[in-house]
C-alpha cells in the first residue's frame, strides 16, 4: 500500500465513522479557546477544563486579562503544568492583543505567533477551529500517530510531519482531520500500549501491518 492509498483509506473511515470530531477544550469565544490551548502544552484538557471554568469567571475577556498581575494569574493556573511560565505568557498574550490588535484574536498564523505564549501549533489550531482554515495543526499525538500509522514518512519535526499532512489531505479534511488523528492517538493509539485490537484502520496502519507479519 502506497502513502496515498493510504491516506484514501484511513481518511474514508474517519469520515465514515467519525462524522462529528472536535476539540475536547471548554470555550465559548476566540479568546477563551486561546488561554485553553496555552494551558493545555503538555497539560491534559480535563485539567485545563477544571482549571478555565474559575479562570474564565474572573477574566472572561482578553481586556479584563490584560490588567491581571501575574501572581494572581499563577494561583488560577498552579495546577497546570508549568504554570510560572504560563502565567507570563497569558498576560504578555492579552496585552498584545489589547494593545496591537484592538482585542481582536488574528486570523492568520504568523500574526498569531507574535503572541505570547503562541506557537506553530497552537496558531494553527486557532486558524482551524476558530475561523475554519485549512491547517494542521501538529501536537504530540498527531505526531506519533501520524509517524506511526505511516501517513508521515521519516519525520524528524512536527512542521516536516504538517509539510506531509497537509500535502496528504484533501484541503476539506484539513480542520477534522487534525482532531480525529488527536483522538485517535489520545484513545486509541496510545503511546505504550496502542489498541491494536479495537482500531478501526489498522488494515491500512503501517505499524500493525509490519507487526502481524512479523
Amino acid at each position: 500500500m502506497d502513502v496515498k492509498e493510504r491516506f484514501e483509506k484511513i481518511l474514508g473511515w474517519f469520515e465514515a465513522n467519525v462524522p462529528v470530531a472536535e476539540t475536547e477544550l471548554h470555550y465559548d469565544s476566540p479568546y477563551q479557546l486561546i488561554v485553553a490551548v496555552i494551558l493545555s502544552a503538555q497539560c491534559t484538557d480535563k485539567r485545563v477544563n477544571i482549571v478555565t471554568k474559575e479562570f474564565f469567571g474572573k477574566y472572561p475577556t482578553a481586556e479584563s486579562l490584560s490588567k491581571a498581575d501575574v501572581s494572581d494569574i499563577f494561583e488560577l493556573i498552579k495546577s497546570v503544568s508549568y504554570p510560572n511560565n504560563k502565567s507570563k505568557h497569558l498576560l504578555g498574550m492579552a496585552q498584545m492583543l489589547v494593545n496591537e490588535f484592538n482585542g481582536e484574536i488574528p486570523d492568520n498564523i504568523d500574526d498569531l505567533q507574535k503572541l505570547p505564549g503562541v506557537g506553530r501549533k497552537t496558531a494553527n489550531v486557532i486558524v482551524s477551529v476558530i475561523f475554519k482554515k485549512p491547517a494542521m495543526a501538529v501536537d504530540t499525538h498527531v505526531f506519533r500517530v501520524a509517524g506511526r500509522i505511516g501517513l508521515a514518512v521519516e519525520s524528524k519535526t512536527p512542521f516536516d510531519t504538517e509539510k506531509q499532512l497537509v500535502a496528504g489531505i484533501p484541503e476539506r479534511y484539513l480542520p477534522i482531520a487534525h482532531h480525529w488523528l488527536i483522538l485517535h492517538g489520545r484513545y486509541v493509539c496510545t503511546a505504550r500500549s496502542p489498541k491494536c485490537a479495537e482500531c478501526g484502520i489498522k488494515d491500512y496502519c503501517k505499524y500493525y501491518l509490519k507487526n502481524k507479519r512479523s
